[in-house]
């Protein structure tokens, strides 16, 4: 058999780009574009979908030819945009955005919560796609009169780039579960559910299996097929070899995001804040369910210490000489845009405590570290209750190389993290669901070596206690 590649394209919530694989299992990534992040008010944050989409191009006109693409994207966030011209109509509203959250709390007020988290399996939250679909629909001129007519199409980001760039309106299981208007019960978009959002059912696009037809794209003359469309985290589930109940993976980009599997039994997750979710679906299968907990600040937190000038260079976060943060009273909740999972509360905000004057900068940095690391064992131990994980979980991500973060999260859950030192996992997710796609059932000669962390067994007894009540702490400080 020839030696086919697949290419992944990877458009995330700072840039895009391309990466090509082959059988063998070697990669390249020939460009990576940034686009504008856009903040016209607080809260606020959109990107510019015709930017993306001529990077989504320029990354294809670098690639050579493959025999297949898969698409992975930023789940929440959404774009409209007209049926014929198929422009448009205002910015992508990225999953980050906050513009929504007095409606959200309206709707909570109103008691739609219990209904909303039955059928779809989500708490309301900005976070989710809904709400801000119906705010490009209620705020941008014109936008009601073209849905009264037909005319508008609306959804995540995959449904927007497959109509330009392949004529195919559509979108996959995965994605539609990220909206709050799809049902995992009956796999289908939920008339009720649009019904309380104010998102016509007849504007969204049809919801195709995660792997099949998606139309293809002409580069330069070659008809390349695009085979598989997914969110970039379940991506990343799948790239990291997640495949049996119990096997879990992190991510640690803008935020950190945990995702386990839950075979094809959707989890009852009642009062634990985990949201079930639809990891995947192939043709003529059940879809394969998981658990998904999200921590909205990560990377961004380490971001956010650069800009405040506490940190000069990312080496400063690996090399510290003195006990946890912790242990000397010390604690960081990295709540900058709220709490995600298991909270769920817009409300919090960031908050350090233990301040003292004998307190250095690098005190605050490790402090930073360890408050990512419980935020998000938080998150992996409900998991774990809930729905008894393996030995070992998954992590990629630029807090993925950390060591002193690593160690500290493996030993607060007591479990090797194990990190790809390929860290293309999640192109790497999208180049094998494309290949699928195909047909091509046999693995691909890939072997991914990784760096694992084994949990020390001394006590971390009273750790997660200490900081939650300190978390208890940072809610209700916004207004």
């Amino acid at each position: 058999m020839l030696n086919q590649r697949y290419a992944a394209i990877d458009q995330g919530t700072t840039g895009t780009r391309i990466v090509v694989f082959d059988e063998n299992g070697r990669s390249h990534s020939p460009m990576s574009i940034p686009h504008k992040q856009i903040t016209l008010n607080s809260g606020w944050v959109e990107h510019d979908p015709e930017e993306i989409l001529a990077n989504i191009m320029k990354c294809l006109s670098g690639c050579e030819v493959v025999d297949a693409l898969g698409i992975c994207h930023q789940g929440e966030s959404i774009v409209a945009w007209h049926a014929d011209s198929k422009k448009p109509l205002y910015n992508a509203i990225i999953w980050q955005d906050m513009r929504t959250e007095k409606r959200i709390q309206q709707m909570k007020d109103q008691g739609l919560e219990p209904l909303v988290q039955q059928k779809s399996g989500l708490p309301l939250d900005p976070y989710f796609s809904a709400s801000k679909m119906n705010w490009i629909i209620e705020n941008i001129v014109g936008v009601k009169q073209l849905a009264d007519k037909g005319k508008l199409r609306i959804g995540t980001m995959d449904a927007f780039f497959l109509d330009r760039l392949c004529g195919i309106y559509c979108t996959d299981y995965n994605a539609a579960s990220r909206t709050s208007l799809f049902n995992i019960h009956t796999l289908s978009w939920d008339p009720e559910l649009c019904e309380i959002f104010g998102v016509p059912i007849h504007c969204l696009p049809e919801i195709r299996d995660t792997v099949g037809d998606f139309g293809s794209i002409n580069l330069d003359g070659h008809i390349t097929p695009v085979t598989a469309v997914i969110v970039d985290q379940f991506a990343g589930t799948y790239g990291h070899g997640c495949r049996n109940q119990g096997d879990a993976k992190v991510t640690f980009g803008t935020g950190a995001f945990l995702q386990s599997l839950t075979g094809t039994t959707i989890a009852e997750t009642k009062g634990s804040g985990l949201l079930p979710t639809l990891c995947w679906k192939f043709p003529g299968q059940e879809p394969i369910f998981g658990l998904d907990g999200g921590v909205y600040n990560a990377a961004s937190a380490i971001n956010w210490v650069k800009k405040i000038g506490l940190l000069d260079d990312f080496d400063e976060l690996s090399d510290f000489n003195k006990d946890s943060a912790i242990s000397r009273g010390l604690a960081f909740v990295p709540a900058l845009s709220g709490l995600a999972c298991p909270y769920w509360d817009r409300s919090a905000a960031g908050v350090w405590a233990g301040l003292s004057l004998d307190i250095e900068r690098k005190d605050l940095l490790q402090s930073v570290l360890e408050g990512i690391a419980v935020r998000s064992a938080e998150v992996i131990l409900a998991m774990d209750k809930l729905s008894p994980l393996g030995d070992a979980i998954s992590v990629d991500g630029g807090l993925s190389s950390n060591q002193y973060f690593k160690q500290f999260l493996a030993n607060l859950i007591q479990k090797n993290i194990v990190a790809p030192v390929n860290r293309e996992v999640t192109a790497l997710g999208a180049a094998m669901l494309a290949r699928k796609g195909l047909g091509i059932e046999r693995p691909i000669s890939f072997k991914q070596d990784a760096q694992i962390t084994k949990p020390n067994r001394s006590s971390m007894s009273g750790v997660m206690e200490k900081y939650q009540d300190i978390i208890g702490r940072s809610r209700n400080l916004r207004s």
